[in-house]
């Protein structure tokens, strides 16, 4: 596959503002359809947050659970073109609490798995 979105995480140009944006939205469609829930944040800015994996669900304050990083980043996470490993080792992607890692497990949302997440 192929595309604006590959060339630009292969370090071609940078695409337009709405196919990042919907790109990022999907994928994160993706991530919640596969583990519903509210007990991690996942945030892309300025492109969109959602709450996933089944848990207590948070409604107040910083939630404990947070999952942080930029469109680039994310895209390459949720294409498999990155690993967590290395988006962690190198700062691009911010991870707080005892639950978030578990977004790890659910990636790539598009790409080599496109099975959802066994639930349990």
């Amino acid at each position: 596959m192929t595309g604006p979105l590959h060339d630009w995480l292969d370090g071609g140009p940078e695409p337009d503002r709405a196919t990042r944006r919907a790109a990022v939205k999907e994928s994160l469609a993706e991530l919640v359809r596969r583990a519903p829930g509210h007990s991690v944040e996942v945030r892309v800015p300025p492109f969109g947050a959602v709450q996933c994996i089944d848990g207590p669900r948070h409604t107040r304050g910083t939630p404990p659970n947070v999952v942080e990083t930029d469109p680039r980043t994310w895209l390459a996470l949720a294409l498999g073109r990155t690993s967590w490993g290395d988006a962690v080792a190198d700062g691009s992607l911010r991870v707080s609490g005892s639950r978030a890692a578990e977004v790890a497990a659910l990636l790539p949302v598009h790409g080599p798995r496109s099975d959802p997440a066994p639930r349990t």
